[in-house]
């Protein structure tokens, strides 16, 4: 019955069928959810895991029902993706992320997130040319070995940021999620500038050049995301629109994000670091003007799309594994395809490696606090975390080796069979021993003073951006702490202790200009909401 049923989604018109797709696409959206509630507490997989085991499994009963013609019921289209699935993923990371810890390791955050990903892109590109002449692949060029560069190097911490507890090591979750968010802006921002540029004769202007683009997209990115997030925050504190309606306050907040994405697109921008920065600015000014209601609203209801957005990717990428179309093109040359597939993961590993450790002696050095150095098992854990590869890496390969999800060409079809596998070996495999690894490398804290994680995340949103490394979140606590910070009196002072300086600088130019224009917590008096319907009835 299950098989009949897959033959007539397929086999339905075109308007038809495209409804049929989506009810069994959503159906198992539902399936992984619930799947994945239920594996929650287990020791080797978690929901990213769940969803493509999902996909793989729905997969090959396709392929049976429709006699290995196909394994989907949706073609990949990256601009799908792009324009529609990683938004609301990035946008989220940013509204909720920790900002006093964010910023407080900004500085290792990039050294990892751009400096790191440029030796990986180095690495992979440069040992890809040499070995894959050793496999008899000669039919790539130049800007399909730095492709290959930027598709790999594009990490997917997701499995690792599932097991990590962000209230239990918050120096370490800011690490692996800031690092992961630059990292993919980085990979995307290096993918385009290669498919930007003649690279088939590299000289030292053109590399010039490629540095000047790479450096204008990151700057004009981040200036846009939070322009953004400033005129959203400005017009919701002169209309307030939550005193007529909750409704209007959030549906702003909502399009003026999907807004700051989509202009970065228009503009060849990082529409990544935008949308990102997009949200830490809205999260620091926007969410404190809007009303009790409007703030719960929106938490959850960025976390919500976020959340249906990954699970969509993983599933889709379990199903599409199993695309005959791509495996037929490679099965007279398994060994080639096998091979490219040792040698990338092998990269990753090496790539990965290449920059963690040595970065991180580099970070040691320059931190004068203990507790902001990144001690060895941490290390371990920063490395491991970035050896998943997962959607962007997909997508990159989707975009550059595949026309609408198809290809004929045996190049072609070996380098995304080899990004398929990499996929799904990374996630599968080393996300199932992430789990085990984490609780190795760091012991589970027993503590009754953690705060709910209801709590925790709604302190995380109306934290400062910056914060002189007390370990203290409320905003009150952080105002009163501020006015003990040494005022720097000399360069001398401002070199050797950059976070103090600079967050007393940021404080007095924050308090005295940008929270009285834009808003923020402690400005704006408390806007009631909307009446319930309780109280409407009595």
């Amino acid at each position: 019955m299950m098989g009949l049923g897959l033959v007539s989604i397929i086999k339905s018109g075109p308007d038809e069928g495209h409804v049929d797709s989506i009810t069994l696409f959503v159906a198992l959206l539902c399936a992984c959810i619930l799947i994945g509630h239920l594996f929650e507490k287990n020791r080797w997989v978690n929901e990213s895991i769940t969803a493509l085991l999902i996909g793989l499994c729905t997969g090959v009963l396709i392929l049976v029902a429709t006699k290995g013609k196909s394994s989907h019921v949706f073609l990949f289209n990256e601009e799908l993706f792009f324009i529609y699935v990683l938004p609301p993923i990035i946008f989220n990371a940013g509204f909720q992320v920790k900002k006093k810890q964010f910023f407080r390791n900004f500085s290792t955050i990039m050294l990892f997130g751009v400096v790191g990903t440029l030796i990986s892109f180095i690495i992979i590109s440069l040992g890809s040319l040499q070995l894959f002449k050793k496999l008899g692949i000669d039919f790539l060029d130049t800007v399909d070995y730095l492709a290959l560069g930027a598709i790999f190097s594009a990490t997917d911490s997701v499995c690792t940021l599932q097991v990590l507890n962000q209230e239990e090591t918050p120096f370490l979750y800011s690490l692996v999620f800031g690092e992961g968010v630059v990292n993919d802006a980085t990979a995307v921002v290096l993918f385009n500038a290669i498919q930007r540029f003649d690279l088939s004769h590299i000289t030292s202007s053109i590399a010039l050049q490629l540095f000047a683009n790479f450096l204008y997209l990151f700057v004009s990115s981040t200036v846009l995301g939070v322009a953004v997030g400033l005129v959203c925050a400005f017009i919701i504190k002169k209309l307030y629109f939550g005193r007529h309606s909750t409704d209007r306050e959030v549906s702003l907040m909502i399009l003026m994000a999907y807004l700051s994405y989509i202009t970065a697109e228009l503009l060849n921008l990082s529409a990544i670091l935008t949308v990102f920065f997009c949200g830490i600015s809205m999260s620091h000014y926007t969410w404190h003007n809007v009303t009790e209601n409007s703030r719960v609203t929106t938490k959850h209801a960025f976390a919500t799309l976020s959340f249906i957005a990954e699970i969509f990717i993983f599933l889709y990428v379990g199903m599409d594994a199993l695309d005959m179309e791509k495996w037929r093109s490679v099965r007279n040359s398994p060994g080639t395809s096998a091979g490219a597939s040792s040698i990338l993961l092998g990269l990753v590993l090496v790539g990965r490696a290449a920059f963690v450790f040595p970065l991180s002696f580099i970070s040691n050095l320059i931190k004068n606090s203990p507790s902001d150095r990144i001690g060895s098992k941490q290390q371990v854990v920063i490395w491991w975390a970035g050896l998943m590869r997962g959607s962007v890496s997909m997508a990159l390969a989707y975009n550059k080796f595949t026309k609408s999800g198809h290809t004929q060409l045996l190049g072609n079809a070996i380098l995304i069979t080899s990004t398929i596998t990499v996929v799904l070996f990374s996630t599968v495999v080393f996300g199932m021993m992430t789990k085990p690894l984490m609780r190795k490398l760091l012991p589970e804290k027993r503590s009754s003073s953690l705060l709910p994680s209801e709590a925790a995340d709604l302190k995380s949103i109306s934290s400062p951006l910056l914060s002189n490394g007390n370990g203290k979140d409320e905003e009150h606590d952080a105002r009163s702490e501020s006015d003990n910070i040494a005022r720097p009196t000399s360069l001398r002072m401002l070199l050797t202790a950059p976070t103090n300086s600079v967050h007393y600088y940021w404080r007095r130019f924050d308090d005295s200009i940008m929270r009285p224009v834009f808003g923020g917590s402690g400005i704006l008096p408390y806007l009631p909401a909307l009446p319930t319907e309780e109280t409407l009835l009595y």
